[in-house]
């Protein structure tokens, strides 16, 4: 652990705080299209063109992913990009029939996973206090908090693959399990979903399906 003090940590913080001000002068908010390709009018796609997708994309989705929030910094989330023939066929073992076409049409499925040791790399991820005893000898809060926040990053990870300009189809039907005994067998890691990537063929889309109104789901107290 190598936690910041006394001066320096009061100018990081200082420098933290000026460069959010700067940002928020800078762009108070998004602009109504930003926000219809990142979500209010995003689609789960199905089909996709013959388009490779590059690495430099991938890591620069995992740039953007990778700084959003997460309880304690715990960072939890897990990727293995799966484009080649070998590791499509390895996937499409655990695949539901209906899925494996999808998924085979994809230049690149993610198969986005979480961390049960991940506690073990708090001193560096939150390097200003020991917080391991909080996971250590408690698997089911470990699995609880890895799986939260594994979760809320492979959101975060669809958000930043629209924003460069990618399409996602997030999938569930398929076999956890097997995906585990195949990928990480004898390892901490656990799959959560699987998120199909590329640039989509809109031909195959249909009708967005309902959504709730603020008031069927929203209230004040």
């Amino acid at each position: 652990m190598n936690a910041l003090t006394g001066e320096a940590l009061a100018s990081a913080r200082a420098d933290a705080q000026q460069a959010y001000r700067d940002l928020r002068a800078r762009k108070p908010r998004l602009d109504g299209d930003s926000i219809d390709v990142i979500l209010r009018h995003a689609r789960s796609h199905y089909a996709w063109q013959d388009r490779p997708v590059s690495e430099d994309t991938l890591r620069e989705i995992y740039d953007i992913m990778i700084s959003g929030p997460t309880s304690m910094n715990t960072l939890p989330a897990r990727i293995v990009f799966v484009q080649s023939d070998e590791g499509k066929a390895r996937l499409a073992k655990s695949l539901k029939a209906k899925n494996i076409d999808k998924m085979m049409a994809a230049p690149v499925t993610a198969i986005i996973a979480y961390d049960l040791d991940f506690w073990k790399e708090l001193p560096f991820l939150f390097p200003h206090e020991d917080r391991r005893p909080h996971f250590d000898g408690k698997p089911n809060h470990s699995e609880t908090t890895a799986f939260r926040n594994g979760t809320l990053q492979g959101a975060y990870f669809m958000i930043a693959a629209r924003s460069v300009g990618l399409d996602v189809g997030a999938m569930s039907g398929f076999s956890n399990e097997n995906v585990d005994d195949e990928f990480f067998a004898g390892t901490s890691l656990r799959s959560n979903f699987l998120c199909n990537l590329g640039y989509a063929d809109e031909s195959a889309l249909f009708q967005k399906l309902p959504r709730f109104t603020f008031e069927q789901v929203c209230s004040f107290q």
